[in-house]
């Protein structure tokens, strides 16, 4: 349950953001109702994962993987939940999926760049800073566009599951009656 009451999304300061992020997303998600608490923050937020997420030029598969392995890493089952039929749709197995959270186990189940892509995450969201040998392989794969749009992915997911997991935000949360946890944990 999540740790503050979600917004209420039938404002008349959110209905645009509302209905634009239903038109974007498919739905209200849980996370954005949270945001709406803060109308030029759920709206930055939008700009920027709408960005991440439909403009860049990185397969669609590959930014699955990422996002799930981030959600793994970070605890954010919401976002691993969110993320797994989108990956999915793009291509990948089940298998592929089930292995992300020990991705290293089953190297075989991913390609070469999908291998340096998750190595980039695992020290980006664990290390902070990436190794030469695992920027060497970055440079030899991917365009600086590229480069610019993995490194991004990783950042801003890092920052969505950082947020889902502060506020305790939970696919199963109910959203209509404002409950959440009083007190700390």
């Amino acid at each position: 349950m999540a740790r503050i009451a979600y917004a209420d999304h039938a404002s008349p300061e959110v209905s645009g953001l509302v209905d634009r992020i239903i038109a974007e997303r498919g739905e209200l998600l849980h996370l954005y109702q949270m945001l709406l608490h803060s109308p030029p923050v759920a709206q930055g937020w939008l700009d920027l994962m709408t960005a991440i997420r439909q403009k860049t030029t990185l397969p669609g598969r590959l930014r699955e993987f990422v996002i799930i392995r981030i959600a793994h890493l970070n605890g954010a089952v919401y976002e691993a939940e969110q993320h797994r039929p989108i990956a999915l749709s793009e291509g990948a197995r089940e298998n592929q999926i089930a292995a992300l959270a020990d991705w290293k186990k089953s190297p075989g189940l991913y390609g070469r760049h999908e291998r340096t892509a998750l190595e980039l995450t695992d020290q980006m969201t664990c290390e902070i800073k990436v190794s030469p040998e695992c920027w060497g392989d970055v440079r030899e794969l991917w365009t600086e566009r590229e480069i610019v749009e993995l490194v991004t992915l990783i950042a801003s997911y890092n920052m969505v599951s950082r947020v889902l997991v502060a506020l305790e935000i939970d696919v199963a949360d109910d959203r209509q009656n404002g409950s959440a946890h009083s007190g700390k944990n």
